[in-house]
């Protein structure tokens, strides 16, 4: 069993549980967490024991997205060179299933088995992609999910916001970076299910133990199936372009000063960005996860 850092592995077969597990740091996105969670999702997708996998994060928050503390150096040595950005580098690095973080964590949607994704309070940016790569996502009403890098900093890396919605909905929100609790994304089809915290995991366990029941070959089989038809809807060259543009974004004259506010003070860079829209950490408590919802490790 590989030594994690940021990440717990537990199976309990049939089910094989990961756990995002940086709490104090609302398990924002840091190396090597893509790697380990494809590494985990490799194990348990080759551990014959296993036939679901459930994701999800310690604390008081699924994922609150990529890191971009310090200025964004934790990643120099996909896009830097001597010092500076350098697109070729950066546009390789990302589209690249061997380098790139998130094409890593899109490991969740190639798993051969099914993926549950157990969502609670902050699901944003990085986050919800790593969310909605799974095959059925459970939230609990009051999370956040949203994608504030819509207004500054990157665009659509998964695509999954883009073929889970309506082109209307998937417009507005591309457009606005609005999020949503969980109760509106399962309104509007975004994730399966919402239901109140207290009952979220008792939900996902009944969820992954009624799937166990049936054979593994055929959830795989259906699986493949589903996943083929987005596939053949264009889903990898959207990821692709996403990438490619997310590079793009990430160094605009409007994203470079945005990462220096956020290296002197990222509470002042997200007061900036996500202020006068009165949402995401600038959001009336009850826009807001409750920060009691803790899941235990």
């Amino acid at each position: 069993m590989p030594a994690f850092e940021t990440l717990l592995y537990t199976t309990e077969p049939p089910v094989a549980t990961i756990t995002l597990n940086r709490p104090d740091e609302l398990n924002s996105i840091v190396p090597p967490m893509p790697d380990e969670v494809e590494t985990a999702v490799v194990l348990a997708d080759r551990d014959p024991a296993v036939k679901v996998i459930v994701l999800r994060g310690a604390g008081r928050a699924f994922c609150a997205g990529y890191n971009f503390g310090g200025g964004f150096h934790q990643w120099d040595d996909l896009m830097n060179t001597d010092g500076r950005w350098d697109p070729g580098k950066d546009f390789a690095a990302m589209t690249a299933r061997t380098i790139s973080p998130h094409r890593k964590f899109l490991s969740i949607w190639r798993a051969s088995k099914p993926v549950i994704a157990q969502v609670h309070g902050w699901c944003v940016g990085g986050g919800s992609d790593y969310a909605l790569a799974a095959d059925i996502v459970i939230a609990s009403d009051d999370a956040v999910i949203g994608t504030p890098y819509a207004r500054m900093w990157g665009t659509y890396l998964s695509g999954m916001w883009l073929y889970r919605m309506s082109f209307a909905k998937v417009k507005w929100h591309s457009l606005t970076g609005a999020p949503l609790t969980g109760r509106e994304a399962a309104d509007v089809e975004l994730i399966n299910e919402a239901v109140p915290f207290d009952r979220l995991e008792a939900r996902v366990a009944e969820v992954a133990a009624n799937l166990s029941r049936i054979p593994l070959s055929q959830l795989q089989a259906q699986k493949l199936i589903v996943n083929q038809a987005y596939e053949n809807m264009g889903l990898s060259s959207t990821q692709t372009l996403g990438a490619v543009l997310d590079g793009l974004m990430r160094n605009t004259p409007d994203a470079m000063e945005f990462v220096d506010t956020a290296t002197e003070s990222v509470r002042a860079a997200i007061e900036q960005r996500d202020g006068p829209w009165g949402d995401y950490s600038q959001a009336p408590p009850e826009r807001r996860p409750d920060p009691s919802h803790i899941i235990e490790p």
